[in-house]
């Protein structure tokens, strides 16, 4: 089997975008290749081939143009980086930060800025009442850089990550800035094949459009003149080789789409694809390498913001503060040890659930189950709204859990309240419910 030759290759690339230093910097950027593949651990998602190479390459080509100021080997440091983070899970990032380290010892870069990007992402969240975290701004504007250099992106993690929401702000702080930004959003896997790609007809020779080979039609239609316009068609659900194998032309150079009637689509520069997706355990190594990836990590974000952005709701002051001390006092370990069985520093037997549920789901049935009970009681406070947060936590952290594990879950429970038990019919809001014979599951908390 004959392999490119990546030194000559990019030494070659190098030179044709202008850098006078192409062999050493060709030779430090493949080295940094090989020890990324050998040593960062092995994702679905990772590409270190010839593709993921010429992007890096493109993107230091337009950094060199755009900053002349700048010394050869600062310009390749930056687009290493700045290119390949997005698709670094959480354990990767220090990894490779060090192996660049190695290979450009001394050289501390800034980020590339987009204050006008970056300030439009910011007014977006507010205006949406979201919680500002860095680390997801950050993510927008990686998503951002992707797109500069690739027409097809995948956004790429498990559920509770955020994902949907850096697609949309990257939407809405786009449309913000002038240039609007429509998203089609379709789940491939929803269709049959032919209903997505079209079917034409064996005997009459008639075509019947699919829904995909429609809007793709559509959305690649010439802009009006003098309009700056951004289209974006999102496939939200599975990648797997049954139904993008056939979109392959199109991520590639050739930008093509080619239907079953032998109609061919190109996809034209201000449209993209773009992928949201859990894991591309299915997806052919062709189709990752022909993708920009941005890796959205559910440990970054936490289930924390989603709580913040519930308590804003809350109109009474202070009964926002009580229910912000009531989480710190029992939601974080009780969630722990749920997840991972890890309380308070010590590991226990992992708890049994009927069905799985990620940390994020847990918060969100909280804020439900609290959003109900305080309609009941609007004006609870002190120990009522104590009982009444202890009930849904019940009802929802532990909801899940295995009858022998909400025994235990009682236990942790009452423990963290410093309340004593009681397995009287009636239990008073001043005493936890259940004792020896009976658990919180057991009773039901009256709002009146």
């Amino acid at each position: 089997m004959v392999q490119p030759d990546l030194n000559i290759i990019c030494e070659n690339m190098l030179l044709s975008e202008g850098f006078d230093q192409a062999r050493m910097l060709a030779k430090k950027m493949v080295t940094l290749y090989r020890l990324a593949k050998e040593q960062l651990s092995r994702q679905f998602h990772y590409d270190w081939g010839l593709r993921a190479l010429k992007s890096v390459l493109v993107m230091a080509g337009t950094l060199k143009r755009g900053s002349p100021d700048l010394t050869e080997d600062v310009v390749l440091f930056r687009a290493l980086r700045d290119m390949n983070s997005p698709k670094f899970v959480y354990d990767d990032v220090p990894l490779f930060l060090g192996l660049m380290a190695d290979l450009f010892p001394g050289l501390n870069v800034d980020r590339v800025g987009y204050p006008e990007f970056s300030a439009a992402v910011v007014d977006y969240i507010r205006s949406e009442q979201m919680v500002e975290i860095s680390w997801q701004v950050d993510k927008v504007i990686q998503f951002y850089e992707t797109m500069l250099t690739r027409h097809t992106v995948m956004v790429v993690g498990p559920t509770g990550g955020g994902k949907s929401v850096v697609l949309n702000t990257l939407a809405a702080a786009q449309t913000k800035l002038g240039r609007t930004t429509k998203l089609h959003i379709i789940n491939p896997k929803a269709i049959p094949l032919h209903e997505l790609y079209g079917v034409l007809d064996p005997v009459t020779r008639d075509w019947t459009d699919g829904l995909l080979s429609n809007i793709f039609r559509e959305m690649n239609r010439p802009l009006a003149e003098g309009k700056d316009e951004r289209r974006y068609i999102c496939y939200d659900g599975d990648v797997d080789a049954l139904w993008v194998e056939n979109m392959n032309s199109v991520m590639d150079d050739n930008k093509l789409l080619t239907l079953p009637n032998g109609e061919r689509i190109r996809l034209q520069n201000f449209a993209a694809m773009l992928f949201e997706v859990g894991d591309l355990q299915y997806a052919s190594p062709a189709t990752v390498s022909r993708c920009g990836m941005v890796w959205v990590d559910p440990k970054n974000l936490g289930f924390r913001p989603f709580y913040s952005r519930w308590i804003k709701k809350i109109e009474s002051v202070e009964q926002a503060k009580q229910l912000e001390v009531l989480y710190d006092k029992y939601v974080p370990d009780l969630t722990e040890w749920v997840m991972e069985g890890l309380f308070q520093g010590e590991y226990e037997t992992r708890p049994k659930m009927v069905l799985p549920v990620t940390n994020l789901n847990m918060t969100e049935a909280l804020c439900s189950m609290l959003s109900a009970m305080l309609a009941l009681a609007p004006e609870a406070d002190g120990k009522q709204l104590e009982a009444i947060f202890a009930a849904s936590v019940a009802w929802s952290l532990g909801a899940s859990l295995l009858d022998e594990d909400r025994k235990r879950f009682d236990v942790l429970l009452k423990k963290l309240s410093g309340m004593g038990g009681s397995d009287a019919s009636n239990v008073s809001i001043s005493a936890m419910p259940g004792n020896q014979k009976n658990t919180i599951f057991d009773y039901q908390f009256q709002c009146a």
